[in-house]
């Protein structure tokens, strides 16, 4: 009676076989160390205060960025837009569904992304597009203090701050890079800010002073109990 035949993986092989299977495990090895960068991100006002909300992104300054979209969510919520801040790469998809017992009226008539979505309940059919770098401001006809800010930037690499005005950015290949933040309460343009790191073996770190206008605040529900933005 015959045996079954036996399936050998590439490391079954002797002894070019043993070879074989250990360039293999060089390259994914190596392939792996390539994208493991990370760059760290402290983001502080003029006055040394942290800053939420800001976007950080790294943009390579060799070679073109990944395509790497993911879609997103900016929700009506308590006649608010949730999140505030919101950032994609270009080629994202983003959808507005109107979470509120009341219709909302979306619209942007920022030149990156015009639209409008008339009043309207629950989840939009299709969610829209956002192919241009920039910023857009989202705002709802029907309650002048709902506002919400996207930010569409051409690289994959990056994050919003937290409460206590840091970020990390994952993922980076080894290599040279633009580091830029952005956030509605900024001062002039992103590129004034702009910082060069080389992403190696150890994380990259970078601060940012950053001059932000005075008196912005986000608008909010004129009912919100609290008094602050959700």
């Amino acid at each position: 009676m015959s045996s079954s035949p036996r399936f050998k993986s590439v490391c079954d092989v002797p002894p070019q076989g043993t070879r074989s299977c250990a360039v293999v495990m060089l390259l994914f090895i190596a392939g792996a160390t390539a994208w493991a960068g990370e760059i760290t991100a402290a983001v502080t006002d003029q006055s040394g205060a942290p800053v939420a909300d800001a976007v950080v992104y790294a943009t390579p300054r060799a070679g073109k960025p990944p395509q790497r979209t993911q879609p997103a969510s900016i929700a009506h919520k308590n006649q608010q837009f949730v999140p505030y801040v919101t950032a994609v790469q270009a080629g994202a998809l983003i959808n507005l569904p109107n979470l509120d017992p009341v219709k909302h009226h979306a619209y942007s008539i920022s030149p990156p992304k015009q639209f409008e979505l008339p009043l309207y309940s629950g989840t939009p059919e299709k969610p829209l597009l956002f192919d241009k770098p920039g910023i857009v401001v989202i705002g709802c006809n029907i309650h002048d203090w709902m506002r919400a800010y996207v930010c569409v930037v051409e690289t994959p690499f990056f994050a919003i701050t937290d409460r206590d005005g840091r970020v990390q950015l994952r993922g980076l290949a080894a290599g040279a890079y633009d580091v830029k933040v952005w956030l509605p309460r900024l001062k002039g343009e992103p590129s004034a800010n702009k910082q060069q790191v080389t992403v190696g073996g150890s994380p990259a770190q970078v601060a940012f002073a950053l001059d932000l206008k005075s008196g912005f605040r986000p608008q909010q529900n004129p009912a919100a109990s609290d008094g602050t933005y959700r």
